[in-house]
């Protein structure tokens, strides 16, 4: 009577752990990049009540709101949002930038998330996100898809 082998050989085995490790070292950079990108909600979102503000603002007077006047939190010094910085000028339009922690965002010194408005005729402001090319700006690939550029 033959012995029937039961189990998996040393080969196999080895085999099979190459393969995870493999996935593994594939695997892991893109759920870093996504866990990043998925961060880049919060500024997005704290810009959104901003814009909202000074549109409002825009919309009720004809003219863009001062910093005092925007209301705008300007620290809410929160986990991924460390401040949101309001300035306008007649020629350029409204300009909001988020600066994100530190650490939130590895290996660069990347911190701004910035919307450009342009006002209209209509007393509507037109929001266009954009990316900074520089030392302050976020990669491209850690911003939201409408902010690639």
């Amino acid at each position: 009577m033959q012995n029937v082998q039961k189990g998996f050989t040393l080969i196999e085995l080895m085999i099979v752990i190459a393969i995870v490790g493999i996935l593994a070292a594939i695997a892991l950079p893109a759920y870093q990049d996504y866990t990043v990108r998925a961060k880049m909600s919060e500024p997005l979102a704290a810009l959104a009540e901003a814009k909202t503000t000074i549109a409002e603002y825009y919309s009720t007077t004809g003219n863009l709101p001062t910093a005092a006047a925007a209301g705008i939190n300007d620290f809410p010094n929160k986990d991924i949002v460390k401040s949101v910085i309001y300035s306008s000028t007649a020629n350029v339009g409204p300009l909001l930038t988020a600066i994100v922690q530190p650490g939130v965002i590895p290996g660069t010194a990347g911190d701004e998330f910035v919307l450009s408005g342009t006002t209209r005729a209509d007393r509507s402001i037109e929001w266009k996100c954009k990316p900074i090319t520089g030392a302050s700006g976020i990669p491209a690939k850690f911003l939201p898809a409408n902010c690639r550029g």
